[in-house]
């Protein structure tokens, strides 16, 4: 009986496997090709399955990047959780907010990070969330509320609106600046800037 029990969990647990060596060769692809340009036969090989694996746990290159943006986000959401458990400006708020998703460029490497990011203005999106439901963005509404109720930006600021086109613009930045570290950090310094004086209290 016991095992009887035991072994659906068993397959479980290999099925759980399996996605996740697919999914790691998947990511080491992308980074080496982009998303457009992966080999799935490549990463079938690399993960050590059939071809038809890869679309069983994944039915479009897309979900890929679905799943990968969700993890990303979840941890960028704990860590600017965890900012924001002490007391902050809403500058000090941007600030980290753009230290966070730098170090995931860092982390993914530009490839795959601009992969990242063109998914989210991608109709091709496996996904239907509404962008207002991610985590991180509803944490940058919470934070220009507070800052709006302490009197730092003005009475009238649309804070959704305003979270959105702070997170919207910064991702459009990264796509599209290039150059070096130090013009890209002058580039996101002055949007941030810019952005703050369009909510400045009049």
């Amino acid at each position: 009986m016991l095992e009887e029990r035991t072994k659906p969990h068993a397959r479980e647990a290999q099925r759980l496997e399996t996605r996740q060596r697919v999914f790691d060769a998947a990511i080491a692809e992308y980074k080496r090709s982009g998303m457009a340009e992966a080999d799935i036969g490549a990463i079938a090989t690399a993960a050590g399955v059939a071809r038809g694996t890869f679309y069983f746990h994944f039915p479009t290159k897309e979900h890929v990047l679905a799943e990968l943006d969700h993890s990303e986000q979840e941890r960028m959401a704990k860590q600017l959780s965890r900012f924001l458990a002490s007391p902050r400006d809403l500058p000090a708020v941007f600030d980290e907010v753009v230290r966070l998703v730098t170090a995931i460029e860092r982390r993914l490497g530009k490839v795959l990070f601009r992969d990242v990011l063109a998914y989210h203005f991608s109709p091709a999106r496996p996904t239907s969330a509404d962008w207002t439901e991610y985590p991180v963005i509803l944490l940058v509404i919470r934070a220009i509320e507070q800052a709006r109720d302490r009197g730092e930006i003005y009475p009238e600021a649309d804070v959704r609106h305003s979270a959105f086109f702070f997170l919207v613009g910064l991702y459009g930045l990264l796509i599209a600046v290039t150059g070096s570290q130090s013009d890209r950090t002058t580039i996101l310094r002055n949007f941030v800037a810019t952005v703050l004086r369009g909510l400045e209290s009049r």
